[in-house]
This record gives C-alpha cells, sequence and structure tokens, in this order.
C-alpha cells in the first residue's frame, strides 16, 4: 500500500512539472520577437503589444489567427518567424503587455 501511495504521487509530480514547461511564456515570447520579428517590423515589441486591447489579442488567439495579424502588422515578417510552436510564447507576450494591461516590456 505504501509503494502505490509513492508510485502515485511520484507520477503526479512528473505530471505537473511536464505541465509547466509544456505551456508558452511571456518571456519567451518577447525573446522571439526581439530575435525573429523586430528588425521585420521596425519597432518594438512593446509598440506591437499594444496594437491591440488583451481582449482583441485573446480573440485572435481563439480564432487562430495570430499569425496573419502579425504579417498584417509587418509584411516584411518571413514565414520561418510565425511557425506553430512560435505563436503561444508570441500571444502570451502581446497579451502581458497589450495597450490596456499597464505592464511594459523592457524590449
Amino acid at each position: 500500500m505504501n509503494k502505490i501511495i509513492k508510485v502515485t504521487l511520484a507520477a503526479a509530480l512528473l505530471l505537473s512539472m511536464g505541465a509547466s514547461v509544456a505551456n508558452a511564456d511571456p518571456v519567451k515570447g518577447q525573446k522571439l520577437y526581439q530575435k525573429k520579428l523586430k528588425s521585420p517590423c521596425g519597432f518594438t515589441g512593446a509598440k506591437m503589444a499594444q496594437k491591440h486591447s488583451q481582449d482583441e489579442w485573446e480573440e485572435l488567439n481563439d480564432d487562430g489567427e495570430i499569425a496573419a495579424e502579425i504579417k498584417r502588422i509587418c509584411p516584411k515578417t518571413p514565414s520561418s518567424a510565425l511557425k506553430d510552436k512560435y505563436i503561444p510564447h508570441y500571444y502570451d507576450f502581446f497579451y502581458e503587455y497589450a495597450n490596456d494591461s499597464g505592464n511594459v516590456p523592457s524590449c
């Protein structure tokens, strides 16, 4: 009985650690913006994030339109900067620093 509890707790711990690693991150989104989008866009991440409110960014994300919106705002953005694996990080960054959030990024 004691062994079953230990195994169950260990499995729960591993699952919780894995779930937190898989989540998107505003800091990673900021780094990706600086590396992949700042030059083609020609402005800082703060200006990009402030193009919309949090609700607008959330709606774009729910509709799967983040990549299209980035391309609309920054037409020179290469397709390689809009890979599916980057989009959740961009979204978290844009949402965190949207025009109604009161937060200002350091980029």
